[in-house]
């Protein structure tokens, strides 16, 4: 004797999953502090390479990329950019195509 089929509910009877609100403590949750890029100092690039790739690829004028480089020269790090998460991070990959060494973090961390 085989088993008795199983009894499975009509089509449009199954109420859906109660919605729950998403709560999240990750970085990617938090819609509304601004992403930076981050530059970080290396012991590869020269500080005038440095200098002409923050005026080429960010349009910084002589004196603005000077500064910054020198910032990354003696602090170690600059922010050079701010702004949505999807263009820091094409920001960063900028950096890196080149050679320059960049991360990227969510402000107020």
């Amino acid at each position: 004797m085989s088993p008795a089929p199983a009894v499975l509910p009509r089509p449009g009877t199954v109420s859906a999953p109660a919605e729950q609100e998403a709560t999240s403590s990750s970085p990617a949750a938090v819609p509304d502090r601004a992403w930076r890029t981050i530059v970080w100092d290396d012991p590869v690039n020269l500080m005038s390479y440095v200098t002409f790739v923050f005026q080429t690829y960010f349009g910084y004028d002589e004196p603005t990329a000077t500064r910054l480089m020198m910032q990354v020269h003696t602090q170690g790090r600059a922010v050079v950019s701010h702004g949505a998460r999807e263009q820091m991070e094409v920001d960063v990959q900028a950096m890196h195509s080149y050679g320059l060494w960049a991360t990227l973090d969510q402000e107020g961390q």
